[in-house]
């Protein structure tokens, strides 16, 4: 079976064919495209419009399918009126129109019903921000779904990616209505919601071929991917402009424990539940090699791998970090604000960012583990950041568990796996699919070490 998995993400797209079959299971990149932020006046944009051009020529240029899926990041959204025209470019996440947004549900009742991480980006945020524009909209659609509708032109929501919202109910896996209404969002916004493996529609300008609801959220797609053993006790975190870490569960942790530990439950594939929280991710490290003006990755961890382990950390989820700017500068500042030494090299500010993002992920999944009642075995890494040996190696050292890396395009296989179970292939459960990827995907061990007084850096964090 031969399918194209779409895979959008916030600096870039990617059409890539899969072929699957027993004991095979492959991707190969077949278009890459720039993505980001466009800022047009006072507004950050998608351009939603060039993501769509490139995605039917990447499609096109994957020769014969048997089917496509698409999958991007969350929260993002398009409006159609009546018609089903599109009302305007969806604005990006980044974009600061949330800010001071409040909605009268106390933060207690939104997250027994929606189990949602608080972050002043999610939908329902943006919606509220929208105010009297969603007078002539009649129909919201997350980035994928818009896609999908476009390629076939049927309207519904995958489910995965419709419980980032804060508007799903996570444990009636339905539209939390009720709530919609109350912080004065239509629901005649809201679609029909589809399962990941439904299949949507015929792409009509691609010769018919079926288009599947993936795990349309990437992160979804990722966790089908994580190869990880039956019966494991294991972590994910998937890593790339944003990481995810988290814990697998078989229903939602709606404690007063996730909630004050600001820990999101989203839906997965087969009705698990993603218990995890958003961390900044590679986005800081990004930012500020664009900040240099340079694309010198490599050797910069190599010189940052021979820096001076835990010298400076800062807090990688404090707001400062959010939007697009100088990183090195807002790094700077953050450690003189903590009484910590200036860092005089670039090495140096790199080894801060990977030092504080492993730190991150230690806390993360400690703190996942402690609401649970679960012990951490082992941590997949899966994503870009499964290609940064330097940030494995610190992970394994910060949580004192194995690290396995891999694979890399973990979201493109998730992807490639729910479409090809969709259309027939004998891939009856998530382990089965996560036998394959073991079987086929090359996965890279990192041990932990004594290297780093982690507590320590915490510590100076607190303080």
């Amino acid at each position: 079976m031969r399918v194209a998995a779409v895979d959008l993400g916030a600096s870039s797209g990617r059409v890539m064919a899969g072929t699957i079959g027993p004991s095979v299971l492959a991707v190969e990149e077949v278009r890459r495209f720039p993505n980001g932020g466009i800022q047009a006046g006072p507004v950050l944009y998608w351009d939603v419009l060039g993501l769509y051009r490139e995605t039917l020529a990447g499609i096109r240029e994957a020769g014969a399918l048997d089917g496509v899926g698409i999958d991007s990041w969350a929260v993002d959204y398009g409006l159609l009126d009546e018609r089903g025209a599109l009302l305007g470019n969806p604005v990006h996440y980044r974009d600061p129109r949330t800010v001071g947004v409040t909605v009268p549900v106390p933060d207690r009742e939104l997250y027994d019903v929606t189990g949602l991480q608080q972050l002043p980006f999610n939908t329902l945020y943006q919606l509220v921000a929208e105010g009297d524009r969603l007078d002539a909209a009649a129909t919201m659609l997350l980035v994928p779904d818009l896609l999908n509708y476009w390629l076939t032109g049927e309207i519904g929501a995958e489910r995965t990616n419709a419980s980032t919202t804060q508007l799903y109910d996570v444990r009636a896996r339905t539209w939390a209505l009720s709530l919609a209404s109350k912080v004065g969002i239509p629901p005649r916004l809201l679609p029909p919601l589809r399962d990941p493996g439904t299949v949507v529609g015929k792409a009509r300008e691609l010769s018919g071929v079926p288009v599947v609801a993936v795990g349309s959220h990437d992160t979804a797609s990722a966790v089908v991917a994580v190869p990880a053993s039956p019966g494991t006790n294991f972590a994910y975190i998937s890593s790339g402009t944003w990481s995810l870490a988290g814990l697998e569960l078989p229903a939602p942790e709606l404690s007063d424990a996730a909630l004050d530990a600001n820990f999101t439950n989203e839906g997965g594939v087969d009705g698990t539940i993603r218990f995890l929280r958003n961390v900044m991710g590679l986005w800081v490290l990004s930012e500020t090699l664009r900040t240099w003006s340079t694309s010198d990755l490599p050797g910069l961890l190599t010189a940052a791998a021979a820096a001076p382990a835990l010298a400076a950390v800062v807090d990688i989820d404090a707001p400062e970090f959010l939007p697009p700017g100088d990183m090195p500068a807002r790094i700077a500042a953050a450690c003189a604000a903590t009484g910590q030494r200036p860092l005089g090299t670039r090495a140096e500010v790199v080894r801060c960012i990977l030092d504080s993002l492993a730190l991150a992920y230690r806390r993360t999944l400690r703190t996942a583990a402690s609401i649970t009642g679960r012990t951490i075995d082992v941590v997949h890494i899966v994503g870009g950041g499964a290609r940064n040996e330097l940030l494995c190696r610190l992970t394994a050292d910060a949580c004192g568990v194995p690290v396995l890396a891999g694979p890399v395009e973990a979201a493109a296989l998730g992807n490639v796996l729910v479409q090809a179970r969709a259309l027939g292939e004998d891939l009856p459960d998530l382990a089965s699919m996560r036998a394959l990827v073991r079987e086929t995907q090359e996965v890279r061990r990192y041990e932990p070490s004594s290297g780093g007084d982690w507590d320590a850096a915490e510590a100076r964090l607190r303080r």
